[in-house]
């Protein structure tokens, strides 16, 4: 739990701050960067236990897909891809801001977004899978329409798909 501005402060399970609910305004790096660290231990923690970094996956839902794009695109380059669904960056992100800066292959981006979410604005997402886009990351975008801001079974079912294509499986090694 953290205290989260857009709840008067109030403590909340949220994976970072926002001075508000919008992609107008800036990123509260701080709590992003905090967080940043933190999950950057796990996946340390993966690597050691023989996982390689070309297989490790990451994303999540609404907040959950901000802070996965955070992760992926600023810190580590080099995972096999990225998920966010029903989430978005705000317009002057950090993420941006790295990715002008790169040169290197960057981890793919699948993307969901129901047309009726009035948490998370369709167009934000779909104004991030673009500005992401031009900056060089591979992306899909998936639209739902009527679908708000929530998960569909359709959602996770093309996600099961992709991260199947992304990761296909390892046959055990024999000597």
């Amino acid at each position: 739990s953290r205290p989260y501005t857009p709840m008067k402060g109030a403590l909340s399970t949220v994976w970072f701050d926002r001075y508000k609910i919008s992609n107008d305004c800036p990123e509260h790096i701080e709590s992003i960067d905090f967080m940043c660290q933190g999950l950057t231990d796990l996946i340390n923690d993966e690597i050691k236990n023989g996982i390689a970094k070309n297989r490790i996956l990451i994303g999540g839902f609404s907040m959950g897909g901000g802070m996965a794009m955070h992760l992926a695109y600023r810190f580590h380059q080099d995972l096999a891809g990225v998920f966010a669904l029903s989430s978005f960056l705000n317009k002057d992100s950090a993420v941006y801001q790295a990715l002008k800066r790169n040169e290197s292959v960057l981890p793919e981006l699948f993307q969901c977004h129901g047309t009726a979410d009035e948490l998370v604005l369709y167009s934000w997402g779909e104004e991030t899978n673009k500005m992401l886009k031009s900056l060089g990351v591979s992306t899909s975008f998936h639209t739902f329409p009527n679908l708000h801001h929530e998960l569909s079974r359709t959602e996770i079912e093309k996600l099961k798909n992709w991260i199947v294509k992304k990761l296909p499986f390892e046959a055990a090694k024999t000597n």
